[in-house]
Protein backbone atom coordinates (compact mmCIF):
# COMPACT_ATOMS: atom_id res chain seq x y z
CA UNK A 1 0.00 0.00 0.00
CA UNK A 2 1.40 3.47 -1.07
CA UNK A 3 1.61 6.40 1.35
CA UNK A 4 -1.23 8.26 -1.17
CA UNK A 5 -3.45 5.36 -0.26
CA UNK A 6 -2.62 5.53 3.36
CA UNK A 7 -3.34 9.04 3.66
CA UNK A 8 -6.45 8.60 1.70
CA UNK A 9 -7.69 5.95 3.40
CA UNK A 10 -6.53 7.74 6.92
CA UNK A 11 -8.67 10.95 5.77
CA UNK A 12 -11.54 8.35 5.13
CA UNK A 13 -11.08 7.25 8.67
CA UNK A 14 -11.28 10.99 10.42
CA UNK A 15 -14.65 11.65 8.39
CA UNK A 16 -16.17 8.26 8.55
CA UNK A 17 -16.01 9.03 12.43
CA UNK A 18 -16.85 12.31 12.40
CA UNK A 19 -20.11 11.26 10.39
CA UNK A 20 -21.18 8.64 12.50
CA UNK A 21 -20.77 10.86 15.82
CA UNK A 22 -23.22 13.26 14.03
CA UNK A 23 -25.77 10.77 13.88
CA UNK A 24 -25.13 9.54 16.99
CA UNK A 25 -25.67 13.55 18.16
CA UNK A 26 -28.63 13.74 16.72
CA UNK A 27 -31.60 12.09 19.54
CA UNK A 28 -33.92 11.05 16.73
CA UNK A 29 -31.68 8.23 15.05
CA UNK A 30 -34.21 7.77 12.35
CA UNK A 31 -34.40 11.71 11.76
CA UNK A 32 -30.62 11.81 11.77
CA UNK A 33 -30.00 8.73 9.17
CA UNK A 34 -33.01 10.69 6.93
CA UNK A 35 -30.96 13.90 6.72
CA UNK A 36 -27.49 11.65 6.07
CA UNK A 37 -28.65 9.27 3.41
CA UNK A 38 -30.86 11.75 2.18
CA UNK A 39 -28.31 14.29 1.87
CA UNK A 40 -26.30 11.60 -0.41
CA UNK A 41 -28.58 11.38 -2.85
CA UNK A 42 -28.85 14.82 -3.79
CA UNK A 43 -25.11 14.55 -4.09
CA UNK A 44 -25.19 11.74 -5.95
CA UNK A 45 -27.53 12.60 -8.36
CA UNK A 46 -25.59 16.62 -8.58
CA UNK A 47 -22.34 14.69 -9.60
CA UNK A 48 -23.91 11.72 -11.75
CA UNK A 49 -24.36 14.07 -14.66
CA UNK A 50 -20.59 15.19 -14.88
CA UNK A 51 -18.46 11.94 -14.05
CA UNK A 52 -18.81 8.78 -16.13
CA UNK A 53 -21.45 5.76 -15.67
CA UNK A 54 -20.51 2.87 -14.23
CA UNK A 55 -19.97 -0.23 -16.84
CA UNK A 56 -22.38 -2.84 -17.00
CA UNK A 57 -20.13 -5.32 -15.33
CA UNK A 58 -20.34 -3.23 -12.09
CA UNK A 59 -24.25 -3.09 -11.76
CA UNK A 60 -24.60 -6.46 -9.82
CA UNK A 61 -22.37 -5.48 -7.29
CA UNK A 62 -23.85 -1.62 -7.02
CA UNK A 63 -27.41 -3.03 -6.84
CA UNK A 64 -26.45 -5.95 -4.25
CA UNK A 65 -24.04 -3.43 -1.98
CA UNK A 66 -27.16 -0.72 -2.06
CA UNK A 67 -29.52 -3.39 -0.22
CA UNK A 68 -26.89 -4.57 2.28
CA UNK A 69 -26.22 -0.39 3.19
CA UNK A 70 -29.85 -0.62 4.14
CA UNK A 71 -29.68 -3.43 6.28
CA UNK A 72 -26.31 -1.72 7.31
CA UNK A 73 -27.70 1.77 7.97
CA UNK A 74 -30.98 0.11 9.92
CA UNK A 75 -29.06 -1.91 12.19
CA UNK A 76 -26.05 1.11 12.93
CA UNK A 77 -29.21 3.22 14.23
CA UNK A 78 -30.19 -0.23 16.61
CA UNK A 79 -26.71 -0.07 17.76
CA UNK A 80 -26.40 3.45 18.43
CA UNK A 81 -30.10 3.67 20.30
CA UNK A 82 -29.34 0.79 22.86
CA UNK A 83 -25.55 1.26 23.27
CA UNK A 84 -22.74 3.89 23.63
CA UNK A 85 -21.36 5.67 20.88
CA UNK A 86 -18.03 4.30 22.13
CA UNK A 87 -18.75 0.91 22.51
CA UNK A 88 -21.15 0.16 19.47
CA UNK A 89 -19.32 1.95 17.06
CA UNK A 90 -15.66 0.40 17.96
CA UNK A 91 -17.71 -3.23 18.05
CA UNK A 92 -19.58 -2.59 14.80
CA UNK A 93 -16.38 -1.25 12.85
CA UNK A 94 -13.84 -3.43 14.61
CA UNK A 95 -15.32 -7.02 13.68
CA UNK A 96 -15.32 -6.05 9.99
CA UNK A 97 -11.35 -6.19 8.85
CA UNK A 98 -10.76 -10.08 9.58
CA UNK A 99 -14.37 -11.30 8.00
CA UNK A 100 -13.17 -8.86 5.04
CA UNK A 101 -9.52 -10.95 4.86
CA UNK A 102 -11.89 -13.57 4.34
CA UNK A 103 -14.43 -12.62 1.82
CA UNK A 104 -11.43 -11.16 -0.26
CA UNK A 105 -9.41 -14.41 -0.37
CA UNK A 106 -12.54 -16.25 -1.57
CA UNK A 107 -14.09 -13.97 -3.70
CA UNK A 108 -11.40 -11.68 -4.84
CA UNK A 109 -8.69 -14.14 -4.91
CA UNK A 110 -6.63 -11.94 -2.91
CA UNK A 111 -3.91 -13.89 -0.29
CA UNK A 112 -2.37 -11.20 2.23
CA UNK A 113 1.41 -11.12 2.30
CA UNK A 114 3.39 -11.85 5.83
CA UNK A 115 3.48 -8.75 6.25
CA UNK A 116 0.33 -7.48 5.26
CA UNK A 117 -1.43 -10.12 6.80
CA UNK A 118 0.75 -9.07 10.20
CA UNK A 119 -0.48 -5.77 10.06
CA UNK A 120 -4.29 -6.56 9.86
CA UNK A 121 -3.98 -8.48 12.62
CA UNK A 122 -1.85 -6.71 14.77
CA UNK A 123 -4.42 -3.84 14.01
CA UNK A 124 -7.51 -5.84 14.63
CA UNK A 125 -6.16 -6.70 18.17
CA UNK A 126 -5.98 -2.53 18.44
CA UNK A 127 -9.50 -2.71 17.30
CA UNK A 128 -9.90 -5.38 19.44
CA UNK A 129 -9.08 -3.64 22.31
CA UNK A 130 -10.93 -0.71 21.74
CA UNK A 131 -14.06 -2.63 21.90
CA UNK A 132 -13.11 -4.40 24.73
CA UNK A 133 -12.64 -1.26 26.75
CA UNK A 134 -16.19 0.33 25.91
CA UNK A 135 -17.61 -2.93 27.53
CA UNK A 136 -15.15 -2.67 30.97
CA UNK A 137 -16.95 -2.34 34.62
CA UNK A 138 -20.35 -2.72 33.24
CA UNK A 139 -23.01 -5.54 32.41
CA UNK A 140 -22.99 -6.73 28.51
CA UNK A 141 -25.83 -5.12 27.33
CA UNK A 142 -26.00 -8.27 24.80
CA UNK A 143 -28.69 -7.00 22.69
CA UNK A 144 -26.35 -3.91 21.67
CA UNK A 145 -23.38 -6.21 21.23
CA UNK A 146 -25.43 -8.25 19.07
CA UNK A 147 -26.71 -5.26 16.98
CA UNK A 148 -23.18 -3.96 16.61
CA UNK A 149 -21.49 -7.76 15.31
CA UNK A 150 -24.34 -7.93 13.30
CA UNK A 151 -23.69 -4.29 11.78
CA UNK A 152 -19.94 -5.14 11.17
CA UNK A 153 -20.94 -8.36 9.24
CA UNK A 154 -22.86 -5.78 6.93
CA UNK A 155 -19.70 -3.76 6.99
CA UNK A 156 -17.84 -6.86 5.54
CA UNK A 157 -20.15 -7.62 3.39
CA UNK A 158 -20.68 -4.40 1.48
CA UNK A 159 -16.82 -3.98 1.64
CA UNK A 160 -16.55 -6.67 -0.85
CA UNK A 161 -18.99 -5.69 -2.91
CA UNK A 162 -17.83 -2.21 -3.41
CA UNK A 163 -14.52 -3.44 -4.05
CA UNK A 164 -15.14 -5.73 -6.62
CA UNK A 165 -17.71 -3.06 -7.98
CA UNK A 166 -15.45 -0.12 -8.08
CA UNK A 167 -13.04 -1.96 -9.90
CA UNK A 168 -15.21 -3.07 -12.69
CA UNK A 169 -16.83 0.01 -12.83
CA UNK A 170 -13.80 2.12 -13.91
CA UNK A 171 -15.27 4.72 -12.81
CA UNK A 172 -14.92 5.43 -9.14
CA UNK A 173 -16.82 8.77 -8.88
CA UNK A 174 -19.77 6.95 -11.28
CA UNK A 175 -19.95 4.61 -9.12
CA UNK A 176 -20.30 6.54 -5.56
CA UNK A 177 -22.79 8.43 -7.58
CA UNK A 178 -24.62 6.40 -8.08
CA UNK A 179 -24.17 4.19 -5.02
CA UNK A 180 -25.29 6.93 -3.34
CA UNK A 181 -28.61 7.96 -5.29
CA UNK A 182 -29.73 4.15 -5.43
CA UNK A 183 -29.01 3.52 -1.54
CA UNK A 184 -29.79 6.79 -0.33
CA UNK A 185 -33.79 6.77 -0.91
CA UNK A 186 -35.57 4.21 1.42
CA UNK A 187 -34.50 5.45 4.27
CA UNK A 188 -35.74 8.57 3.54
CA UNK A 189 -38.88 6.99 1.89
CA UNK A 190 -39.75 5.13 5.00
CA UNK A 191 -39.22 7.80 7.44
CA UNK A 192 -42.35 9.68 5.34
CA UNK A 193 -44.27 6.67 4.72
CA UNK A 194 -43.70 6.44 8.77
CA UNK A 195 -44.14 10.12 9.98
CA UNK A 196 -46.24 11.47 7.01
CA UNK A 197 -47.24 15.49 8.14
CA UNK A 198 -44.24 15.57 10.56
CA UNK A 199 -41.83 14.63 8.46
CA UNK A 200 -40.40 17.97 7.39
CA UNK A 201 -41.17 19.50 10.79
CA UNK A 202 -38.65 16.79 12.48
CA UNK A 203 -36.22 17.36 10.21
CA UNK A 204 -35.71 21.10 9.57
CA UNK A 205 -34.26 21.61 13.29
CA UNK A 206 -30.90 19.14 12.28
CA UNK A 207 -30.89 19.92 8.21
CA UNK A 208 -27.77 21.34 8.90
CA UNK A 209 -26.03 18.87 10.93
CA UNK A 210 -27.16 16.45 8.93
CA UNK A 211 -26.30 17.56 5.41
CA UNK A 212 -22.62 17.84 7.08
CA UNK A 213 -22.86 14.25 8.18
CA UNK A 214 -24.29 13.76 4.44
CA UNK A 215 -20.87 15.40 2.71
CA UNK A 216 -18.46 13.44 5.08
CA UNK A 217 -19.95 10.11 4.64
CA UNK A 218 -20.17 10.55 0.80
CA UNK A 219 -16.47 11.50 1.00
CA UNK A 220 -14.87 8.98 3.23
CA UNK A 221 -16.69 6.29 0.98
CA UNK A 222 -15.41 8.26 -2.10
CA UNK A 223 -11.72 8.12 -0.27
CA UNK A 224 -11.86 4.43 0.36
CA UNK A 225 -13.76 3.35 -2.77
CA UNK A 226 -10.64 4.78 -4.46
CA UNK A 227 -8.29 3.09 -2.41
CA UNK A 228 -10.01 -0.05 -3.23
CA UNK A 229 -8.56 0.11 -7.22
CA UNK A 230 -5.34 0.94 -5.90
CA UNK A 231 -4.95 -1.74 -3.04
CA UNK A 232 -5.81 -5.21 -1.66
CA UNK A 233 -9.64 -4.87 -0.08
CA UNK A 234 -8.27 -6.60 3.38
CA UNK A 235 -5.25 -3.80 4.31
CA UNK A 236 -7.86 -0.89 3.19
CA UNK A 237 -10.81 -2.03 5.84
CA UNK A 238 -8.10 -2.65 8.57
CA UNK A 239 -6.62 0.15 7.95
CA UNK A 240 -9.96 2.31 7.58
CA UNK A 241 -11.18 0.72 10.89
CA UNK A 242 -8.96 3.20 12.30
CA UNK A 243 -11.58 5.20 12.84
CA UNK A 244 -12.14 3.51 15.57
CA UNK A 245 -9.62 5.51 17.52
CA UNK A 246 -11.06 8.94 16.15
CA UNK A 247 -14.38 7.57 17.10
CA UNK A 248 -13.28 6.62 20.83
CA UNK A 249 -11.66 10.29 21.03
CA UNK A 250 -14.94 12.26 20.03
CA UNK A 251 -16.79 9.75 22.40
CA UNK A 252 -14.78 10.88 25.18
CA UNK A 253 -14.64 14.51 24.00
CA UNK A 254 -18.04 15.33 23.40
CA UNK A 255 -20.41 12.43 24.39
CA UNK A 256 -18.48 12.69 27.76
CA UNK A 257 -17.22 8.91 27.61
CA UNK A 258 -14.29 7.38 29.19
CA UNK A 259 -10.88 7.06 26.95
CA UNK A 260 -8.48 5.37 29.24
CA UNK A 261 -4.82 4.18 28.83
CA UNK A 262 -6.21 0.85 27.32
CA UNK A 263 -6.97 2.63 24.44
CA UNK A 264 -3.84 4.66 24.21
CA UNK A 265 -2.62 1.13 24.01
CA UNK A 266 -5.02 0.25 21.37
CA UNK A 267 -4.10 2.86 19.16
CA UNK A 268 -0.26 2.02 19.26
CA UNK A 269 -1.15 -1.61 18.25
CA UNK A 270 -2.93 0.20 15.31
CA UNK A 271 -0.05 3.10 14.29
CA UNK A 272 2.37 -0.89 14.61
CA UNK A 273 -0.13 -2.56 12.15
CA UNK A 274 0.08 0.59 9.84
CA UNK A 275 3.58 0.33 9.79
CA UNK A 276 3.46 -3.47 9.12
CA UNK A 277 1.10 -2.50 5.97
CA UNK A 278 2.98 0.03 4.64
CA UNK A 279 6.44 -2.47 4.59
CA UNK A 280 3.97 -4.82 2.78
CA UNK A 281 3.44 -1.73 0.42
Amino acid sequence: MTPLVTAAVLLAAVTHASWNAIAHRITDKLVGFTLISGGGVLIGLAVAPFVARPAAAAWPFLLASAVVHIAYYALLMTSFRLGDFGQAYPIARGSAPLVVTVLAAVFAHELPSGWAAAGIAVSCLGLTGVSVWGLRGRRPDWAAIGAALATGLTIAAYTVLDGLGVRAAHSPLGYIAWLMAVQGVVIPAYTYARRRGDTVRLLRPHAGLGLLGSVLSVAAYALVLWAQTRAALAPVAALRESSIIVGAAIGAVFFKERFGAPRIAAAGLLVVGIGLMLHAG
